[in-house]
This record gives C-alpha cells, structure tokens and sequence, in this order.
C-alpha cells in the first residue's frame, strides 16, 4: 500500500512539472499570447515585464515562397567514372556560391534522371532571382596563386593633390577647433561641433580616467606636461587623425619599481636545471647576503646569479608594476626602501636577494579630445592582394583524386596536371620552395599547402591532417574547377509567398481539424482516458513544435504532412493501452494493477510498431530526395515525442487517479457495465 502512495505522490510531482515545462514550451512556439499579457500588465501596473523570446518557424519554399532552378551538367567531356564527382563538386560550388549569396537554408542536390545529370537548387525566400541564376550558373574558376610581393604603386599627381586639398581643409577645421577650445570652459559643447566621431558627441569627447600602456600613449604624453583643468594648446598630429585635447584631471593611481636580484635557486624547484640542493642553495644565498652592497650588488649577481631568461647578466628586473611578480617576491619589493637590498625570500623559484634600485609613481589621466580625421594614402589606394595569379588555371589541371600514403596511409589529395600545367607548375614550385602556394575557386581559397621542393613531373600531392571526407571534399572542389562541366539552367519555378502561405494556411487548418476530431472520437470512446489522452496530446504537439524551432527544421508542405502523420501514431499508442486497460477492468481487477497492466502488455506492440516506422523514415531519409526527408524527419521527431508522450504523460496522468479505498465507475473508463472498480 505505501509502495503505490507514493506513485501516487510521484506522478502528482512529474505531472506538475511536466504542465509547467509544456506552458514555458507553449510560450516559445507561440509567443504572441504571452506577450500581450505581458503588455498589459506593464500598461496597468507600471511594469517593464519582458517579452517572450520569439523564434521563427523556419520555412521551406513551398510555405515561404522563392525559386526553384534545375540545371543539366553537360559531362561529355569527362570520363565515365569521373562524371559523379564532378557534378558533386559542382554541387558543392553551387551551395558555397548561393550561401555567399545569403540565401537561408538552400537545398542543392544532385539528380541523374536517364543519363542527364542534374543540379536541383532550391532557394527559399530569395528576391532578387536574376542575381541568383547569373551567380550560380557561371562556370567554377580555379586558380593557383602565390604570394604577391610587389610593392604597392605610389599615389598620381591628381590622387596626391586630392589627398592635400583634403588634408589641408582637416588641419583648418582642428585649427579653428582648438582655438575654440582655447577660449571656452564648455569643452563638450567645442566636441559636438568639430568632432567627427558620432560616440565622442554623445561623451563630449570623455575618455574617463586612462594610464600608460594603452592606445592613447601619445596622449598621456603630451598630458604630463599638462597641468589639470587646461587644454593642451597645439594640435597633435598622430596616425592620420588630429587632435585636440583637454586634461581634466591626474592623479597618482599607483607605483612602479626598479630592481635588480641575485636567485640561487636548487633541485625541485620551477624552471630550475641545477643539481643544487634547497639545503646549499640556503647556505650559498646567505653568504651572498652578507657580502652584498649596493656597489658590488651587480656583480654578484653577474658571477652567482642562476636566473634563467633574465635580463642580463646583472640581474637588472627593469621596471614593473604590481602583479607582475610572483609571491613573496612582489610583496617585499614594493615595501622595500629604496636604494635598500632586502633579506633573503624565498618563492617557487628558489632564494632571492633584491636590490630597491627606484620607484616612480603611475599616473592616471582624466582625459577629454576630438579628432578631425586626415586623408592618408592608405584611404586612396585599394588595399594591396596577398595573393596573385601565377598563370595556372583550372584549364591545366587534367585531374584531382584521394590517395592515401604508402607509409602513414594518411588521406591525401592528388594532383596531375597537363604538359602546359606541369611546366607552369614547376616554375612555380621552384620559385616558391618553403612559401605557399593558394587555390582559389571561385574567388575563395579552398587550400593552402606549401611547397616542399620543386615539381618538374606535373604530378603533385597535397598532404595535411586530413580525415577521408575532407580529403575527398578538397578533390571534388579541385575538379569542379578542373573538369569541363558546364551547367545550363533548363527549368525555372517560382512560388509566390502568396500561395505559400495560402498552402501553410490550408495545411494549419486540416491538421487543427483532424487534431480536434481524434480529441473528440477520444473522450466520447474512451471518456475519462480519453480525456487524459487529450491532454497528453496537446502537450505532445507543444514538445514537437518547441522541436522544429529549436534545432531548427525546415517546414514544408511534406514536412507538415509527417508531423499530422505522428498525430496518428500518438493516438494509436493510447488505443493500445486503453484497450488493455478496459480488458484488465472488465476481469475485476484493480484499477492500479490494470493500469499497470495494460502499459506492460500494450508497450511491446507501441514499440515494434514505432521501431518499423523509424526504421522506415532512416531509409528515406538516407535515399530521398529533399521533400521525402523532410517529411521523413519530422516524422520521426513526432514518433519520439509521441513515444515519450503515451509511456510518461499518459501513464502519469492516469496514476493520479489511484487513490486508496476510493471505488470508480467502470462507465469512466469506456466499460458499459456499471460495476465498480478499487482504485488500489
């Protein structure tokens, strides 16, 4: 009897928080409700409440509308065992072209159709179309090329005197700005006006408290000499900019030191290669310690010191700041008298003795300026290419293909060229043994290996940590530039957003229907259960749209299909137990022992019937074509949930029912018998 009270309490605790993840899910696939609730209280209680985060349903072309092209590959010059690689490295050009493009989930795929190869690109949501079938349907360019060492070319007459009528106008503008500044305390109101720098408008020009070591060094320069409060009264000229600066304020923020030190350090301890022992390294740092002065403090340090990597031989630490050091080290310098050297330390790196030679103070200044920026010659010419073209094309590579080393049997990628190529090619290597070499296709560099030695055969290998598929990737994008494959676009379907969401309409509308007929046949059939089945159902089709948005899925009309389609297979689950279920009532069992019942017997039926179906939808999703796996992966994903949704929320809900003692009415559970049934 304890045992089933506290199933009881348990499903009472998994149902409770079940409802409550399924209203938190309900809220992400439907947001619109929440937030309106959400604005009304914000508007009646003087509340800012947040909206619900809001995620698009992702929309595939038939729903969202866009353009469908089919293209045929003309493969007459290639070999007959090449064809389907070189389609595929079309394939994989084309996607990498239409991704550039910005296209949102394109699907691209290959099709042979009696002897014609095909390439089938779906582009959802696109606008402008033309762009599109100009971008994809160009043939793919390989190129090889090197690194561009020649110099950038020097500015024309006409380019240098736009540059200094430019420049001279900018110096004007500071000029007059800082004259401004000069005879003004309202230094913000000088930024607003002369500033170029929308943010610097809104601070009036305010970079807060800054010190030495960052980006505006040339500032804290001219500010030293600065007193607080005072613009500083000449342009400065930094980095093709000119500024004009005020120093609002500066302070001592805190100090640097310079120190030398002698180290002993001994066996065990970090970066340490001596054979010392911690016992003579003490006994060696003590003497040293009463031998040590300020005059001879370096050339001890020169003769013992074991330091590694230090300065130089005198021990010289330079100057540093705190946290730069380690502990103790840090604490006994920076409390150390200057010009004093301290008693022995010890830290990770064995025993030090330190000599105080000065310490300075680390200002920090408060800092306001504006910038009138300057023309340079880098904002005239064209940044200069890192790579240009050798001369050798996709023309002069007769092939590319996977091998595999003889020694490390390592993926690689082969390469073999035609007689213009190989010569091309070794001119190449030779001049460029230890650089690398780039290959482009279509604009973009798919590989940069680099040259080992010169290559006089016209046959090549490209080597790297590659795994089968990278390597056979890199061979099919080699020969999509490397084989003549032509494409021609032959057919061209447009559907309209209009009749997209004119079919996502009609397709909403039959699944609501069809969902609310299956809730209805289940409660007047199986009437209490049923009624829990609803309920099961609703939260099933939250948990699978909370799925779509979030992984996300690609909805289509197919799609859609696939999930009305698990509706049914939920609902077939709960027949299976509910049927069992009035079977256990009807023989006069209890009520927790034909609920238990009835899931264990049922759940060998529910489970070969959803694995077949599984098993089914893999198939098609390995082997079909794009509509076939999206209604094959939604599909399953609704399967999964349904799964969960009859063996966990089903069964929990029907176990609130048991309660001790208390006798239910066999009609409740779709028995027309008006005997009575225990619930424990």
């Amino acid at each position: 009897m304890a045992n089933k009270m506290k199933k009881v309490s348990k499903a009472r605790a998994l149902v409770a928080i079940i409802i409550v993840a399924a209203v938190v899910l309900a809220c992400f696939d439907g947001p619109a409700f929440f937030d309106k609730s959400m604005d009304f209280l914000n508007s009646k209680l003087g509340t800012g409440f947040p909206h619900f985060i809001n995620i698009p349903y992702r929309l595939g072309l038939d729903l969202q509308g866009g353009t469908q092209l089919v293209y045929e590959a003309d493969t007459s010059k290639v070999g007959f065992s090449e064809k389907g690689d070189a389609v595929e490295g079309v394939r994989d050009v084309i996607e990498r072209r239409v991704n550039a493009f910005g296209v949102a989930e394109p699907v691209v795929q290959v099709n042979k159709a009696q002897g014609a190869w095909r390439v089938i690109v779906e582009l959802a949501g696109i606008k402008d179309v033309n762009e599109a079938i100009k971008m994809i349907g160009e043939t793919p360019m390989l190129e090889f090329k090197v690194e561009n060492t020649e110099p950038q070319r020097e500015l024309t007459a006409a380019e240098k005197q736009e540059m200094n009528k430019f420049n001279s106008a900018a110096k004007s503008k500071a000029n007059t700005a800082l004259a401004a500044a000069l005879h003004t305390e309202d230094f913000a109101n000088v930024v607003k006006q002369y500033t170029e720098n929308e943010v610097g408008k809104e601070t009036g020009g305010d970079l807060g408290w800054i010190k030495s070591g960052g980006a505006y060094d040339f500032l804290i320069e001219k500010a030293k000499t600065t007193s607080s409060n005072t613009v500083y009264p000449k342009l400065i000229d930094q980095d093709g900019n000119y500024y004009v600066m005020k120093v609002n304020d500066k302070r001592e923020a805190d100090k640097e030191v310079k120190a030398s030190h002698v180290l002993i350090c001994y066996k065990g301890a970090e970066r340490c290669d001596k054979e010392t022992t911690k016992e003579d390294a003490k006994k060696k740092i003590d003497e040293l310690k009463a031998q040590a002065t300020v005059g001879n403090f370096a050339r001890l340090a020169r003769e013992n010191s074991t330091e590694p990597g230090a300065n130089d031989s005198s021990g010289d630490l330079g100057w540093f700041g705190k946290g730069q050091m380690v502990k103790p080290f840090e604490d006994v310098v920076f409390t150390l008298e200057k010009g004093k050297i301290s008693d022995v330390v010890e830290t990770a790196f064995g025993y030090h003795l330190i000599y105080k030679v000065d310490e300075r103070p680390i200002m920090e200044y408060k800092i306001a300026q504006l910038n009138v920026k300057q023309k340079t010659e880098a904002d005239i010419l064209p940044p200069k290419d890192q790579w240009k073209s050798s001369g050798l094309t996709g023309k002069q590579l007769k092939t590319s293909r996977v091998e595999f080393d003889q020694n490390t049997s390592a993926a690689q990628v082969a390469l073999e060229f035609n007689d213009e190529g190989a010569k091309l090619f070794a001119q190449i290597t030779a001049a460029n043994v230890g650089k690398p070499v780039a290959i482009f296709l279509d604009g973009m560099p798919i590989s940069i290996p680099r040259v080992n030695e010169a290559i006089n055969e016209g046959k090549a290998v490209i080597t790297g940590d590659f795994d089968i598929t990278e390597a056979k990737t890199l061979s099919q994008r080699l020969n999509a530039g490397a084989l003549p494959v032509p494409i021609k676009l032959i057919s061209q379907q447009t559907v309209g957003a209009s009749l997209g969401g004119d079919s996502l309409q009609k397709s909403l509308f039959a699944g609501l229907i069809g969902f609310a007929l299956v809730i209805i046949f289940m409660i007047l059939y199986y009437r209490l259960p049923g009624l829990l089945a609803s309920i099961s159902l609703l939260i099933y089709g939250v948990i699978v749209l909370f799925v779509f948005k979030a992984i996300p899925v690609t909805l289509t009309l197919s799609g859609i299909a696939g999930f009305i389609l698990s509706v049914g297979m939920a609902v077939d689950a709960n027949v299976l137990v509910f049927e069992r279920l009035r079977e256990e009532l009807k023989l006069g069992k209890p009520l927790a022992t034909s609920v238990e019942e009835s899931f264990r017997r049922a759940w060998t039926a529910i489970r070969d019937g959803n694995y077949t179906t599984l098993i089914v939808c893999i198939v098609l999703m390995w082997f079909g074509t794009s509509m076939i796996k999206g209604f094959a992966f939604t599909l399953t994903i609704g399967v999964l949930a349904s799964m969960f949704s009859v063996m966990v929320i089903t069964r929990q809900l029907l176990n609130l029912l048991l309660k001790e003692g208390k006798q239910h009415n066999l009609w409740w559970f779709g028995v027309n018998d008006e005997s009575k049934v225990v619930g424990q």
